[in-house]
């Protein structure tokens, strides 16, 4: 049989350059690599039932987005290989509701939220003005298990009206409706971050989330604004989750509050700012690959 250490499976075209990065940065610590991708996921899948071919460790940036992909996901679940971000993890941790609930328990801050039924569960739903008032306008509405892309996400809803009619488009989710939350602005920056859980390690950036674009945090910036505190809502939610990568939102008030915004986004967009002006800046792209080498040489030791 042969073995490989990493498989990676990737259908989006943009992932090019970061798996291309993950082979180059693991093959350096000789750490072998296999890239599955729409050219030979058939030839894999019908290579891994036959033993003829096996991998240590599986990151998948497929399967979500392409069903072709699933067989593959269901066969190594099925081995022993150490698949990153299990998929039992995975959808634990992508229903909003449940991961609401979870967050308030474990102490975190978040908005103000009513979560409804599906309309297949419950047609007709009732919510009160105090309901709405401490909602406040505008309000947010999202679907709790749909993720990926602000699919189905209406950031700037007033009524009751948009919430019966967005629930009626997505028959079989729950719905979150979410006040509002407003970052401060510190030396003309908004107070938005994206934090990555990578491997055992947190990373913060700056993310504005009116441009969507990222700048690095510098070390005075984390001691001086008090941003540690984004480490430890991160590690937290990797607690709740049981997840090896994902990133978080995390918005600081006029209050000077830690509101967690976007709970958890399994599947990150790792386009590199050298190439896409909103992408991830291309130095914390290399410290999350470096954390996935680290974190599978640790295992083979």
């Amino acid at each position: 049989m042969e073995k490989f250490d990493l498989g990676i499976a990737y259908v989006w075209e943009y992932d090019e350059d970061f798996v291309n990065l993950v082979e180059k940065t693991l093959l350096e610590s000789d750490i072998s690599t296999f890239k599955i991708s729409y050219d030979n996921i058939f030839e894999v899948i019908q290579k891994v039932r036959n033993e003829e071919i096996n991998f240590n460790f599986f990151l998948d940036r497929a399967s979500d987005a392409e069903p072709d992909f699933e067989p593959l996901a269901e066969l190594l679940t099925q081995r022993e290989t150490l698949v990153f971000n299990l998929y039992e993890n995975i959808k634990h941790a992508t229903d909003k509701a449940s991961m609401h609930l979870e967050f308030i328990t474990a102490g975190l801050n978040v908005p103000y939220s009513i979560i409804i039924p599906p309309h297949n569960e419950e047609k007709e739903i009732y919510l009160s003005l105090d309901d709405l008032s401490i909602l406040g306008r505008p309000f947010i509405i999202k679907p709790c298990i749909t993720t990926g892309g602000g699919i189905g996400v209406v950031t700037g809803a007033e009524t009751l009206k948009e919430v019966l009619e967005e629930r009626a488009t997505n028959f079989n989710d729950k719905y979150i409706l979410q006040q509002k939350i407003y970052p401060s602005v510190v030396e003309g920056k908004r107070t938005w971050f994206r934090c990555f859980w990578a491997f055992d390690k947190v990373i913060t950036t700056w993310w504005d989330d009116q441009t969507h674009l990222y700048s690095e945090i510098t070390d005075n910036e984390l001691n001086n604004l008090g941003l540690n505190e984004t480490y430890f809502i991160t590690k937290t939610i990797a607690k709740i989750t049981k997840l090896d990568f994902f990133s978080t939102e995390i918005v600081l008030t006029d209050e000077k509050k830690f509101i967690v915004i976007d709970y958890v986004n399994d599947q990150c967009d790792m386009r590199l700012k050298s190439k896409h002006i909103d992408g991830v800046p291309d130095r914390v792209v290399q410290q999350i690959i470096d954390n996935l080498k680290n974190k599978i040489l640790e295992i083979v030791k």
